[in-house]
């Protein structure tokens, strides 16, 4: 009778646990991520396939003050080492995982004392007990034990394996966040030197132009005194001339931030940062090898890491899944239990063991297990379109830059055409103003535009140079 009672029972435990295999609520199916990006950019050829984003960055730029300028914050910069601590985290949450589906090994030693109140049923047995004729069960009773046990949850579903399998994936996608740091820490120094190189022409032009200026106001106050002028002009020429003076103390104050940007970036408190002010005109920028946008695919290290965080999280649903079929789990020991030392190591009396297994897997209040899956669900989508917008962005970029470097191009040619148109004008007005052919007021407009265009001249060079850093980047550059 309790045999057939013990069959029933185990009977229904197997029907109950074959019923919650197979009733797994249904999810969103996700759908899979589009991969397709258009066959070239805009103005750019589909055979084209040459990359500049294949350079080493040692070989894309090759002022040797940004070189070394690089090198430094490639060994400094704190947001890079930040991410370098983040890797080793993801490397240590590998470790873990691959130890749940690992046996679990121990020791186990204890020592302690029992005194049972002698009227109770094991009290009364004790007292009834003789360990050897003559000899009762000592009182209060001595208790010492040592033990090896094992524990193990076999990984039917593989549950944590795939466990272990996404955090191995969040590791390479920690890699690549640490690449993507690298190319976005060399574009911003390379920025910022190139702003920099600008800046200090700028205030060249400047400190020429107040000595321009201050020339010319000498002249007419000559001229004032030979009465050929009237105060007036004196004033005005007076007032351009201190205008002019007053640019300088505003692009020093920004030589001055800029400076400290990249002094920040290097992870070093604020000092000179050595440059090659005069070579900045002879920059040239880098003839556009865009290549396809399929290659963004390899060497974007956000969408690489975007494209390891989507099989994590698709990984993600499966440990979830796995969560509602049932677990089959061994436990294990085996050591030895005395209440006196003497007898501790005797076999086979105080030697004790045990091996049991458990299959468990939840039926009612489900809840928390459905919670986890449907939101598994949900971060696998949103992977999915974290992909899809990583991907656009990146032939955004590339597309912007492309366009944008062939426009500089061209708003470089013109505005050198009217610098120099500009600078001859200057010339003529001064030798018109002294021969008194022509009004102060014309002089004065012509070197405001001849300042002015100067200024736009090297704001423009400042942007060209700023678009080969951006297109590198966008590309997918500088990591390698």
């Amino acid at each position: 009778m309790n045999k057939q009672i013990v069959y029933r029972s185990l009977a229904v435990a197997i029907v109950a646990l074959s019923f919650t295999r197979c009733k797994i609520p249904a999810a969103v199916k996700p759908r899979e991520e589009k991969r397709t990006v258009p066959a070239s950019y805009s103005g750019t050829s589909e055979s084209d396939t040459s990359n500049m984003a294949t350079l080493q960055w040692r070989n894309y730029f090759s002022d040797p003050y940004l070189v070394a300028l690089i090198d430094t914050a490639l060994k400094n910069n704190q947001e890079l080492n930040i991410t370098v601590q983040e890797l080793e985290i993801a490397r240590n949450e590998i470790r873990a995982r691959k130890g749940e589906y690992l046996p679990f090994l121990g020791l186990r030693g204890g020592a302690g004392v029992d005194k049972v109140a002698r009227y109770t049923n094991i009290g009364a047995m004790e007292a009834n007990t003789q360990i050897k004729p003559g000899k009762e069960m000592p009182e209060p009773l001595p208790d010492y034990m040592f033990s090896a046990y094992a524990s193990w949850e076999i990984d039917i579903w593989r549950k944590l394996r795939n466990a272990k399998k996404a955090a191995s994936l969040r590791y390479i996608a920690s890699m690549e966040g640490r690449n993507f740091t690298i190319t976005n820490l060399i574009a911003e120094i390379a920025d910022n030197y190139y702003e920099l190189l600008a800046l200090d022409n700028q205030l060249e032009i400047v400190k020429r132009n107040v000595e321009i200026q201050s020339n010319v106001l000498r002249i007419v106050k000559l001229q004032k005194e030979a009465a050929k002028v009237t105060e007036l002009a004196v004033r005005r020429f007076q007032a351009q001339v201190l205008n002019t003076q007053s640019l300088q103390y505003g692009i020093q104050q920004r030589i001055v931030e800029t400076e400290n940007e990249i002094n920040f970036l290097l992870g070093r408190f604020p000092q000179h940062v050595d440059r090659d002010v005069a070579g900045f005109e002879r920059l040239t920028p880098a003839a556009v090898r865009a290549g396809l946008p399929v290659q963004l695919l390899d060497n974007r290290p956000d969408i690489r890491r975007a494209e390891q965080e989507l099989a994590a999280a698709k990984l993600d649903v499966k440990v979830a899944k796995a969560r509602f079929y049932p677990s089959l789990g061994l436990n294990a020991q085996i050591g030895y239990q005395a209440f006196d030392p003497a007898y501790l190591l005797k076999t086979p009396e105080s030697l004790l063991y045990s091996i049991a297994g458990d299959l468990a897997a939840p039926i009612v209040n489900r809840n928390g297990i459905k919670a986890a899956y449907y939101s598994a669900n949900a971060r696998q989508m949103q992977a999915v379109y974290n992909y899809e917008r990583t991907v656009l962005n990146a032939y955004i970029e590339v597309a912007n830059q492309v366009s944008n470097m062939k426009n500089l191009d061209s708003a470089y040619s013109i505005k050198s055409n009217q610098v120099e148109t500009l600078a001859q004008s200057v010339t003529i007005s001064n030798d018109l103003f002294r021969s008194a052919r022509a009004d102060y007021m014309e002089v004065l407009m012509t070197q405001r535009d001849a300042l002015e265009a100067r200024f736009d001249l090297i704001e423009t060079k400042m942007k060209q140079m700023n678009a080969t850093v951006n297109i590198y980047r966008a590309l997918g550059g500088g990591w390698k």
